[in-house]
């Protein structure tokens, strides 16, 4: 089979975005571990100050334009979004094991597709909700609710990570619309108004870090950046919808560094629910390259 540009296109995508999810998932492991000594809003004001001070001097050497394109209410809400997706995480993290907040965020995926089909014209075929909605089975299978009796702190822990989940998957559909700014931009944008956001909360309930963690905070903001601008790139290569499905591959870094760090061991249905998750990723990247047909970069084929 001969290349096809927009298969080639759509995959390195695909790329990019496993790539994001897993930095999202060490930016995630990192959260949890400094969480426990320090508010949020230390954690969103010191990361801040992290990313902005390796991003803008890389834009300044590659001449990138600091202005954004597009009617400034969806930048805003984008950035307010984000902002409160972190917030939401970090706060999640705090009352949950990484693994179960990680797997409450896996709602996004459908929130994401969903939002593609009603507002950015990406026309969402059988196959690709198919995907969704089985890994979403994995999802369940994994996290087996219910399972334990449930104390105060874990039900808001749940709530707000559901919260959060939903404000991530609707800032993704955002993204995906804004994609003619450029991938720094963008991020730069909302790591400045989330670190001005910390800034002004962090007072309220400030700890003096150690050299040590507060080296960890400010890798934490690059690592978050990392993440932020492979999700931007994918999003800008491929339609959101079908990206969604590779979220779940979060579900497997979760379990990774929860084990390496909190030595969190992997349970069966863990293990099996991660087994269909990779299967609908596997699904949907098969059913890409099987079809390899031009499509419009406004309007995809329905798969």
């Amino acid at each position: 089979m001969s290349a096809n540009p927009v298969f080639a296109r759509h995959s390195l995508g695909i790329l990019c975005y496993l790539a994001g999810v897993a930095f999202f998932a060490l930016n995630d492991a990192l959260g949890k571990y400094l969480v426990g000594d320090y508010s949020v809003a230390q954690l969103l004001f010191v990361r801040g100050l992290g990313a902005v001070a390796v991003l803008v001097p890389i834009m300044l050497v590659m001449r990138v334009s600091f202005r954004l394109k597009g009617p400034w209410w969806v930048h805003a809400i984008r950035i307010g979004l984000q902002t409160g997706d972190s917030y939401c995480f970090y706060f999640a993290t705090w009352h949950l094991p990484l693994i179960d907040v990680m797997t409450f965020y896996m709602s996004a995926p459908i929130i994401v597709t969903a939002i593609s089909g009603l507002f950015l014209g990406e026309r969402v075929g059988p196959y690709r909700w198919s995907a969704v909605i089985v890994g979403f089975v994995g999802v369940v299978i994994a996290l087996a609710p219910g399972s334990e009796e449930a104390s105060g702190d874990v039900l808001l822990g749940s709530v707000i990570a559901l919260i959060g989940a939903a404000s991530f998957g609707v800032s993704l559909a955002m993204t995906r619309q804004l994609r003619d700014n450029h991938p720094f931009s963008l991020v730069v944008s909302q790591f400045m108004v989330g670190g001005i956001v910390g800034a002004i909360l962090c007072p309220l309930g400030w700890v003096a870090p150690t050299v040590t963690d507060f080296g960890l905070m400010l890798i934490l903001g690059i690592v978050a950046a990392g993440c932020f601008l492979l999700i931007a790139r994918a999003l800008a290569l491929a339609p959101a919808s079908l990206l969604a499905p590779f979220q779940y591959s979060a579900i497997f870094w979760a379990g990774l560094f929860g084990w390496i760090w909190w030595q969190h061991e992997p349970t069966p249905r863990i293990i099996l629910g991660n087994a269909i998750l990779i299967a609908s990723g596997l699904f949907v990247f098969y059913r890409e390259r099987r079809l390899a047909v031009h499509v419009s970069d406004k309007v995809e084929q329905i798969p």
